[in-house]
């Protein structure tokens, strides 16, 4: 298990149409532990594979550890093939956008279907903050961001405050 540096928009990975988990391996156990690690020591509540360079479909999930207890949730190969026409709002903030947080519109509640880390499928529905974590991070899976899902004037300044990051950084 290790910390993984995240990507950091606007690295284009982030962009990137991850492919479908085909042999669940070591290494995308591997995969995994990281993404949960590196989760929790950024002080996240999802983490998708992207984020950390990788293009596979894999995300992790965990909205109750700021609680207390944590309760995390690995998704191998996860889809949404249910969501409710309500509507809830949130806001949204993404390891891979330092210091942005928004309110996104998002369905209450979804029903989910992956496949855990032993490959066996696994259904379930959420609601809350939940439901919208993980939509968020399955976003992810597909190059779609949260800034997305805001008005185009607000994205534009989200992505100018990014860009001009990116350069400070570079120097």
């Amino acid at each position: 298990m290790a910390v993984r540096e995240l990507k950091i928009y606007p690295d284009p990975v982030l962009r990137e149409h991850c492919r479908q988990v085909e042999n669940i391996s070591e290494q995308i156990h591997s995969v995994l532990d990281d993404l949960a690690e590196s989760m929790y020591a950024h002080k996240g509540i999802g983490l998708a594979a992207p984020q950390i360079g990788e293009t596979i479909r894999i995300v992790v999930v965990d909205v109750e550890q700021k609680d207390g207890t944590p309760k995390l949730i690995e998704l191998i190969n996860p889809e949404i093939t249910e969501s409710s026409e309500a509507c809830c709002d949130y806001e949204e903030g993404c390891l891979s956008f330092p210091g942005e947080a928004h309110m996104v519109t998002r369905p209450a509640r979804v029903t989910l279907k992956a496949q855990d880390r032993q490959g066996d499928v696994i259904e379930f529905q959420a609601e809350g903050l939940l439901a919208t974590a993980l939509q968020h991070e399955l976003d992810h899976l597909d190059g779609e961001l949260f800034i997305d899902h805001l008005s185009r004037l607000k994205r534009s300044m989200i992505v100018r405050r990014m860009k001009k990051r990116a350069r400070e950084a570079t120097r």
